[in-house]
């Protein structure tokens, strides 16, 4: 399949975008190649592959709704700039 300059253009007007009579033949071009390697996809030979959906098929794993404090709270406040005992210590910002 080939896109010629008018069906650049169309493609342009139904996607709302300004194309200037310069970029029509560069942007057919870049379309046809586009075309191409979808075309090249069609070849593959895809005999016995189940079409895949999707990952929904699959049951998530669950896991306990527990609140935790994570239980490392000297690595959670490694890299804080100041702290105090083990929490963030921060200027006071109202008065």
């Amino acid at each position: 399949m080939s896109l010629d300059p008018a069906t650049i253009r169309r493609i342009a007007a139904l996607a709302r975008i300004r194309v200037s009579e310069e970029d029509v033949p560069r942007l057919a071009e870049e379309m046809n190649a586009i075309l191409g390697w979808i075309e090249q996809l069609n070849e593959v030979n895809v005999d016995g592959i189940e079409p895949l959906a999707g990952a929904a098929t699959r049951a998530l794993p669950m896991r306990a709704d527990a609140v935790t404090d994570g239980g490392y709270p000297d690595q959670v406040l490694a890299n804080a700039p100041e702290r105090i005992g083990d929490f963030y210590a921060v200027p006071k910002v109202v008065e």
